[in-house]
């Protein structure tokens, strides 16, 4: 007799232990209602401009609907390097230092499996993308969360990844402009935080995702900082400044 209730639990149990991200689940109550506006996940309130959703219906209908290489289109790459290089002053090979991914979620994903062993640490800002923890626990790493107060906007501080670094300290996730806060890290807690990363041998995980959406001062990339570009992982994308979140188009730096 072949009993459900009689067979072991299937989900893996670091799975089984997560919790269902808050935000995805207001999204498909609101998702369901009119008139309503979702401050749950960060969407941009317009479309994505004419000329770029005129140029994807032309691309299907020229037929380019085939594989790619696993890096991207290198038309696309090449395009992207240049776009860095003049707005993030970091230069980058798009022949095998790019990589195209569905999202920054697949990137962060890619990512955590890349560099981390089993009960490595990985150091992250909150409030914060949801994805983060649960991206590391799937790699089998260890989530250590940095509280920042909003007495001092949402800041974290280069003080503070100190007294968190530990032996087993592999990265540091910086997601500046902060998603949910708003929060801008300053250049002087930016460069305080790639000392340390210099110091200890870290990677730095740069979520640049809403860099053009900076109103208040200039955005600087932790991989523009001197000594700082082959031990940041940077990750960029579409979604955001352009209203492209339908597209899951986001780019990465492909090897560290």
């Amino acid at each position: 007799m072949n009993d459900s209730k009689s067979r072991p639990e299937r989900i893996a149990s670091h799975v089984r232990l997560m919790p269902p991200s808050g935000i995805r689940e207001f999204f498909d109550i609101v998702s369901t209602m009119k008139d309503v506006i979702s401050l749950g996940i960060g969407e941009p309130d317009f479309v994505t401009p004419w000329h770029i959703r005129e140029s994807a219906i032309f691309s299907l209908e020229r037929g380019a609907t085939s594989y790619t290489s696993n890096l991207g289109l290198l038309s696309l790459r090449q395009a992207l390097a240049r776009y860095v290089e003049r707005v993030f002053h970091a230069s980058y090979d798009p022949t095998k230092e790019i990589l195209v991914t569905v999202g920054v979620s697949e990137a962060l994903d890619l990512v955590m499996r890349a560099i981390l062993e089993p009960g490595d640490e990985v150091i992250f800002h909150e409030p914060c993308y949801v994805s983060y923890a649960p991206v590391i626990t799937l790699a089998y790493g260890k989530p250590v969360a940095i509280q920042t107060d909003p007495a001092r906007h949402f800041v974290l501080t280069a003080q503070q990844v100190a007294d968190h670094i530990t032996p087993r300290t592999r990265a540091i996730i910086l997601n500046y402009p902060n998603n949910p806060t708003g929060a801008v890290l300053p250049l002087e807690e930016l460069k305080g935080i790639a000392a340390l990363a210099q110091r200890h041998d870290l990677l730095v995980i740069a979520d640049d995702i809403y860099a053009e959406l900076t109103y208040d001062g200039t955005h600087v990339s932790m991989a523009s900082l001197p000594g700082m570009r082959d031990r940041t992982i940077f990750l960029h994308g579409f979604s955001k400044a352009w209203a492209m979140t339908g597209f899951r188009l986001e780019i990465g730096r492909a090897h560290v």
